[in-house]
């Protein structure tokens, strides 16, 4: 059952393909760990790292009235719900998963929650896994992972009103490092459950649906540049090439994916579908955007 196509027939045939994904993400070795050390180490530099918990939203779109036999890649099936960032933060323009920083005493009470709370975002064989008991590696990755994922539906609430109920944990993902923002961030898969109408802040100018299948059509990769602007009347300096998908809203517009939050979904594909491989971006589109000093700050209100 490949990744990119799981059963399209019958959408999720009880659960068969998040089960699938849970197995391949908890097989993977975890680096949350290592990362969170190394964050906590960072403290006595001059330039800390910090860390934030994001959420990788899988969830399940049935074909539309009239459609057919079952859902296609265009149609139907699972999607990733990223949110596009405001101008008000910064980052403005990027898609990227919903999350933020850790809150040290917020969070690790609404882990408490999580892990013995009446909520059904934790499935009952993960909940002993997350308690954490013990001073084992095994007991820390699983507070570590609790305690980000209590982060990423904290953020989720706030920037999109994502029911935590409505919201089924399925797996740590490989941790990412963004060097210009010095932040480690920790992804958390998971499912929505049931459509959810999702209602953006001032932090977030739409939610964009990227479907799963996307990322196995070679059309859809470019190569993405930043042009920097040196403010002086000079030509801007292009960055080196990053991989992108370019995704292509129903009413034409298009979308970009490139950088941390592209890089966590292409981990996500290659842990649960060995066979994957990313397409030649490099014979793609070269799509480009002028960043100036807001990209780092947002835009003040």
């Amino acid at each position: 059952m490949s990744a990119l196509s799981p059963r399209s027939g019958d959408h999720d045939r009880a659960g068969e393909f998040p089960a699938k994904i849970a197995e391949s993400l908890w097989n993977h070795p975890s680096d949350f760990l290592l990362a969170a050390q190394k964050v906590r180490d960072s403290r006595k530099t001059i330039a800390p790292w910090r860390a934030a918990g994001v959420l990788v939203p899988l969830a399940l779109r049935p074909p539309s009235p009239g459609s057919g036999a079952g859902p296609g890649p265009a149609d139907a099936g699972y999607v990733f719900q990223l949110i596009k960032r405001s101008a008000f933060v910064p980052q403005p323009g990027d898609l990227s998963f919903p999350g933020g920083l850790v809150d040290p005493i917020l969070d690790r009470l609404l882990r408490l929650l999580l892990v013995h709370g009446p909520l059904p975002t934790v499935p009952p064989p993960l909940r002993q896994t997350l308690s954490g008991r013990g001073r084992s590696g095994a007991g820390a990755i699983g507070r570590l992972t609790a305690l980000f994922l209590a982060t990423a539906l904290r953020e989720s609430w706030e920037e999109i009103h994502l029911p935590p109920g409505r919201v089924r944990f399925i797996g740590p993902l490989p941790t990412c490092g963004v060097t210009l923002f010095r932040r480690t961030i920790f992804p958390l898969a998971a499912l929505v459950r049931d459509p959810v109408a999702l209602r953006p802040n001032r932090e977030v100018e739409r939610i964009v649906e990227i479907p799963l299948a996307a990322f196995g059509q070679k059309d859809n990769f470019g190569c993405f540049q930043l042009l920097f602007s040196p403010g002086t009347g000079a030509d801007p300096v292009p960055s080196p090439g990053f991989p992108c998908l370019i995704h292509r809203e129903p009413d034409g517009t298009e979308e970009v994916l490139w950088g941390a939050t592209f890089y966590i979904i292409v981990q996500f594909l290659r842990i649960v579908d060995r066979d994957y491989r990313l397409p030649d971006w490099r014979s793609g589109r070269v799509v480009q955007r002028t960043v100036t000093s807001a990209y780092r700050t947002g835009r003040p209100s």
